[in-house]
């Protein structure tokens, strides 16, 4: 995991983990029968840190905004883990529990077969496609103060009017306390969710 998290999961091999432990790479063939295997237990062991939302309680909302938080967090952490959880045709046994454990929160707040399906799939691919987001912009070169200011000269920002508003907004000092742009989006989709939710009578 920690040479996932330094130089992404291709640099993941058995050779290389052998360098790093000081270990011949077929002694490593004693605990897992390859690379494919080795990638499959690391995505499950950043499953498995995840939150699963509280049970207690009759509201719905405060465990499945716990548990994205969760979610959004440990992939921060461990960005390479979104593809794989995505598009491996074996999901891990941990990303099952979370994904059976958030629609049994969402069918617990009395939705519907149809919009259960599209509230859990906007949380799905707002945690994931997020956290992806940001760690795409994060590999990008990061200016601040004076750099930036020569950057966005330098793409003659002025002729995008809108654009120049946005980034002078940046170039101002701004609180600490700032919303929390995950926070701000999944906000958005649990006040939807809300709202289409139908109540009892």
């Amino acid at each position: 995991m920690a040479i996932a998290d330094a130089d992404g999961l291709d640099a993941v091999s058995i050779r290389g983990l052998a360098r790093a432990l000081g270990v011949e790479p077929m002694s490593l063939y004693n605990y897992t029968p390859g690379r494919d295997e080795l990638l499959d237990a690391l995505v499950e062991r950043v499953a498995e840190l995840i939150e699963l939302p509280p049970t207690e309680g009759d509201d719905w909302r405060a465990p499945i905004r716990a548990s994205a938080i969760s979610a959004y967090r440990v992939l921060r952490a461990h960005p390479w883990a979104c593809q794989p959880l995505m598009s491996t045709p074996k999901p891990s046994r941990a990303r099952l529990r979370l994904i059976d454990a958030l629609l049994g929160r969402l069918e617990e707040a009395g939705l519907p077969g149809e919009l259960m399906d599209l509230a859990y799939h906007a949380l799905d691919s707002h945690i994931l496609g997020f956290t992806l987001w940001e760690a795409g912009y994060s590999r990008g070169t990061v200016l601040s103060g004076e750099d930036l200011a020569a950057y966005l000269r330098e793409i003659r920002i002025d002729d995008y009017p809108h654009l120049a508003t946005h980034a002078r907004w940046h170039l101002e000092p701004h609180s600490e306390q700032g919303r929390d742009e995950f926070e701000f989006g999944l906000d958005l989709i649990l006040d939807g969710v809300e709202r289409l939710r139908p109540r009892a009578t």
